[in-house]
């Protein structure tokens, strides 16, 4: 697993699959950067923080850290033992197994560890030389509040929440192919099939519940018990509904990730494949070292300690002035401290994102963030202000908690809670993170047409109804506050995937090799902001060899952006998707003409989870073509 899968899809919380067959859970963080003996653990060489106060400052925390890799003492040329063997842990889960065997069928629950393999000890397998391995069962239990838990069979057998029978259990398949075929016996005689466990229910009240919570036990109502495995916590109290559901669906694991594109702090007087050597993660631990001992180390003691290559050809002050400059910046901990984040409520979106907007409209020329300005043909200037080449990107992503059940809203406080058992003695707050390198196009819409355009009654009456859909989802589901779904927000958000998606065929990128970046705000005021920012998602050989940034190009550009748009005129699935776009249609009923043919990405490419998606704002519809902003391409 690479490092950054630990901040997503499967950081701390998600359940995954060993290469020998076994589901695990991801620990929490009270487990990472645990050494063994022999191991010395330097944590500064894992920091993620530098360059990035204005992370810290949203998410309330004194330090970003990278995922421990794992590595031996043979990796070190010098034998050191510092931070060797580090891994992160993982928990065996769920804990109810069943025999394989047809004439058995046993449930055991097993504990966490992995310690033991779990074998089944029946008096059926006396005599066998070798009693057979059992199997994790496929169902666990979660609540919105982000607890997990192993699937309750013996409540659910014996119908009652809190069953006084200890009898041994077992599941077996009675055939059809459905839950209702899977049955769970006891061996007082009780039994009872697991039909309907995965499906939700309406309370009495009429909101919306589950069949396992409401229909456990005629007498009572069997709620979350607050269980954090990950955290090795089995007991506690929540009293949200259970749903059931499959250990490797979908709905088990939302995780909410924050990012943040590098932002210059100011002009730079040292070379900045200077700076750039020194915040090597090794490199910038020894540094750390040093300037906490000597507080402006001389060059002779760096050049000294670091013994790299990459000093020669500077002078003394330079380097002295590079490292003043790198740990004056980069006092992270005082600006975490100063002005965090409120405990629950984040800064809204389109305001955290403002200087990004601002940095990237504008030329820049450092290691990690760097644009140029290609120009425009005539074509491509009816639509964009400008569209700028970012040559370099640095982008940090943190995991500040998750959710399950449904990607709903999340607090702050309570997403780090999830992360961990328990705050206590901790020295300074922190959250894992990574850091992405990577390159992209930034392009910014000509508000005067888009003013025009988002004015039309008829561009106003067609996005109507995704704004009724989204009050519906916010009211019943509790999801994430979200801009107004404008006009404005579709057409940016569209114009991303299609942009996407041909480039993956112009360029011969992979599906999941492109991110988006959206910048868009609908209040009332002079800085009103229209950018998408197309970026490579993983700095590899793939992404940042200069193969997305010359499509910004004035003459590569006009090409990409009408064969783009003559490809979304048609979609394989019209009639159907465009026709089906008047209702609503996709993820939760909230895109229009747009499908898993024409304007879906992978939902790592996607901010809003293939939402609020629309080919009609792009070229019109299939009755009138003026809906559409880039109509005049066609």
């Amino acid at each position: 697993m690479r490092r950054g899968q630990l901040i997503s899809p499967f950081g701390v919380g998600a359940m995954s699959t060993l290469v020998n067959g076994t589901s695990v859970v991801t620990a929490g963080l009270d487990a990472w950067f645990k050494p063994p003996a022999g191991s010395d653990l330097y944590l500064e060489e894992f920091s993620a923080s530098a360059n990035d106060p204005r992370l810290l400052r949203r998410l309330g925390v004194e330090e970003l850290r990278l995922p421990p890799d794992y590595r031996t003492r043979s990796q070190y040329s010098e034998g050191t033992g510092t931070n060797t063997n580090l891994s992160v842990p993982v928990l065996r889960f769920p804990g109810w197994s069943f025999c394989p065997w047809s004439a058995c069928r046993r449930l055991k629950k097993w504990p966490l560890t992995l310690n033991e393999v779990p074998r089944c000890d029946s008096q059926l397998h006396e005599g066998w030389k070798s009693k057979p391995t059992m199997h994790q069962v496929p169902f666990v239990a979660i609540c919105p509040a982000g607890h997990l838990m192993d699937f309750p069979f013996a409540e659910w057998v014996h119908k009652s929440p809190d069953p006084s029978c200890q009898g041994s259990l077992t599941l077996r398949s009675t055939g059809g192919g459905t839950l209702a075929g899977q049955l769970v016996t006891c061996a007082c005689g009780a039994s009872r099939n697991l039909g309907g466990v995965l499906e939700g229910a309406l309370d009495r009240d009429g909101n919306e519940s589950s069949v396992l919570t409401e229909a456990l036990s005629p007498v009572s109502v069997f709620s979350c018990r607050g269980s954090k495995p990950w955290a090795q916590e089995v007991l506690g109290f929540c009293g949200q509904p259970l749903r059931g559901a499959l250990r490797g669906a979908g709905n088990v694991y939302f995780p909410k990730v924050e990012s943040s594109i590098f932002l210059p702090q100011g002009e730079s007087p040292s070379p900045q494949d200077l700076i750039e050597s020194l915040r090597r993660p090794q490199v910038y631990a020894l540094l750390s070292i040093m300037v906490q001992l000597l507080v402006s180390p001389p060059a002779a003691i760096i050049r000294q300690r670091l013994s790299a290559e990459y000093l020669l050809g500077y002078p003394d002050d330079v380097i002295e002035s590079a490292v003043a400059e790198l740990f004056g910046s980069d006092q992270y901990v005082e600006t975490g401290k100063a002005s965090s984040s409120t405990e629950d409520d984040l800064e809204p979106e389109s305001s955290w994102r403002a200087p990004e907007y601002e940095a990237l409209r504008t030329i820049q020329d450092y290691a990690d963030l760097k644009t140029t300005n290609p120009g425009l043909t005539g074509e491509t200037a009816k639509y964009f202000a400008l569209v700028h080449r970012v040559e370099s990107l640095r982008e940090t992503r943190a995991l500040r908690g998750f959710t399950r059940l449904r990607d709903s809203a999340l607090g702050l406080s309570n997403g780090k809670d999830l992360l961990r058992r328990s705050h206590e003695n901790l020295e300074k707050p922190w959250l894992p993170a990574y850091v992405v390198r990577g390159e992209g196009i930034f392009f910014q819409f000509r508000e005067d047409k888009l003013r025009s355009w988002e004015s039309d009654p008829k561009v106003v009456q067609r996005i109507v109804k995704l704004n009724h859909r989204r009050e519906e989802l916010a009211e019943g589901r509790g999801a994430p506050t979200l801009l107004k779904i404008s006009p404005r927000l579709v057409l940016l958000h569209t114009f991303a995937h299609v942009m996407i998606n041909q480039l993956i065929f112009s360029c011969g990128y992979g599906s999941a090799s492109l991110r988006e970046r959206i910048y868009v705000s609908d209040q009332p005021s002079s800085d009103e902001t229209a950018g998408v920012l197309i970026y490579t998602a993983a700095g590899d050989s793939e992404g940042t060899m200069g193969g997305l940034v010359r499509m910004a190009n004035p003459a590569d550009l006009s090409k990409l952006l009408s064969q783009a748009m003559l490809e979304s005129e048609w979609c394989s699935s019209d009639p159907v998707c465009m026709e089906l776009g008047k209702t609503g249609q996709g993820p939760d009923g909230c895109n229009l003409a747009a499908c898993h043919s024409c304007g879906l990405l992978p939902e790592t490419s996607c901010e809003m989870f293939n939402r609020w998606l629309d080919r009609g704002v792009l070229i019109g519809d299939h009755e009138d073509k003026t809906l559409g902003f880039f109509s005049e391409l066609l």
